[in-house]
């Protein structure tokens, strides 16, 4: 097991962190901004907490660390999640499927939206858990690889398969067994993060886009390309394309398609590197085609017909957040009562026709239809067996790995 120990960043994960801020995934609330309602401002002092050194190691690291579990005298649960990240009533003010669950088992929900970027909240709750000290939450929702890292140090709790019937049945296949949680033992994911390529259909003006070689070589659509800040996504596509596996791939592997990369934006090929804000250049046909998110894409293509999608043969990336119950919760039982409920088909349809995200729930389209036949039919949020087999996952990467890969991605992309 990982053994604790402030965290020093190289200046290469900092970086990689501060363009996250600037314009990745972490710069914007989980919903698209095109239909969010509101969005708080990114505090940015996890990024100082995160290269302190002030914390003294943990004395132990082994997982499982509880305290007495009082989910039995105190009917509530603490969950913490992204900002736009649950389905919410036409007044703002309450979410109909946390009503729905208090009704049925009378445990009381404090939902709390104050993950705004991994590690931002990662330095957040850091002090507490490397004390092994309750971090005043039983449910927390992270993106793969920090939920990797928190199982790695021990500071997140097995889960109680007894307790989660639906989650092991309904999870979808192309979640159930992640490199760093084989089977489970400790997440299951709330939604997924599929990135695909997106295109403008009047800007492409006839071309024809099929594969991110298309995007890279097409001379007419030179200038007129985007691809993502965010390494795992756009390194995940271009091993695809050179019929690499992203879930297996080596350093030589990564150094190819770094190259192939390079020689597309030597050739003036690529526009820019973009977060989220791809979304106005894509609309505006500033982008003719880019690698993009697909909750972005599903919003995009409400107001602008002109904007369509394509899955490669070589397949697509997926990622996940997940739910995970941190050490010494208080409320172990009735958060993986909560998780579990959100595998049900009617739960997890009403919060997909809600947040437009992958949906990581198997057997949820006819509920969904009854909501949104639009979105139960969208394979961007249910995706059928020919598009779940097309998936791939990035590896987990050691922390060398990290930095030598965020390195070399950071000089490609110019930050």
């Amino acid at each position: 097991m990982e053994q604790y120990e402030p965290d020093r960043l190289s200046p290469v994960q900092q970086a990689a962190i501060r363009r996250s801020f600037r314009n990745g995934r972490a710069a914007l609330s989980r919903r698209s901004l095109l239909r969010a309602s509101a969005g708080g401002a990114l505090a940015v002092g996890g990024l100082g907490a995160l290269s302190a050194c002030g914390i003294p190691p943990a004395g132990n690291t082994e997982g499982g660390v509880s305290a007495e579990d009082h989910s039995a005298q105190e009917k509530s649960v603490n969950f913490s999640n992204w900002t736009e990240y649950m389905d919410i009533d036409d007044s703002g003010r309450k979410h109909p499927t946390l009503e729905a669950f208090t009704k049925r088992t009378g445990i009381k929900v404090k939902y709390t939206e104050d993950i705004n970027d991994n590690t931002e909240f990662f330095g957040k709750i850091k002090p507490q858990l490397a004390a092994r000290q309750d971090t005043g939450r039983d449910i927390i929702v992270l993106t793969d690889w920090l939920a990797a890292r928190l199982i790695r140090l021990g500071w997140v709790q097995k889960l109680d398969a007894s307790n989660l019937p639906h989650a092991f049945a309904n999870v979808a296949s192309s979640y159930r067994t992640p490199d760093w949680d084989p089977g489970r033992a400790y997440s299951y994911p709330w939604q997924g993060i599929a990135t695909v390529i997106a295109y403008n259909k009047k800007a492409l003006d006839g071309v024809e886009v099929k594969t991110l070689s298309d995007l890279l070589d097409n001379p007419k659509l030179k200038g007129r390309v985007g691809l993502l800040t965010e390494m795992r996504d756009t390194m995940g596509m271009a091993l695809l394309d050179m019929d690499k596996d992203p879930r297996s791939f080596s350093a030589d592997d990564y150094d190819a398609a770094l190259a192939r990369l390079q020689k597309s934006v030597d050739k003036g090929q690529i526009r820019r590197f973009t977060g989220n804000d791809y979304t106005s250049d894509l609309t505006k046909g500033d982008l003719a085609a880019c690698v993009a998110w697909a909750g972005d894409v599903v919003q995009l293509q409400a107001d602008n017909p002109d904007i369509g999608f394509v899955i490669p043969d070589s397949g697509y990336m997926l990622s996940s957040d997940n739910m995970l119950i941190p050490n010494k919760a208080r409320h172990k039982t009735n958060a993986e009562r909560l998780i579990d409920y959100y595998f049900e088909p009617q739960p997890a349809a009403q919060l997909a026709a809600y947040i437009n995200f992958v949906c990581p729930v198997d057997g949820v389209k006819e509920e969904l239809a009854k909501l949104d036949e639009d979105a139960a039919n969208n394979p961007l949020i249910l995706p059928d067996k020919a598009m779940q087999a097309k998936s791939r996952a990035f590896r987990s990467l050691s922390s060398e790995e990290e930095t030598a890969f965020e390195g070399k991605f950071a000089k490609l992309t110019g930050a």
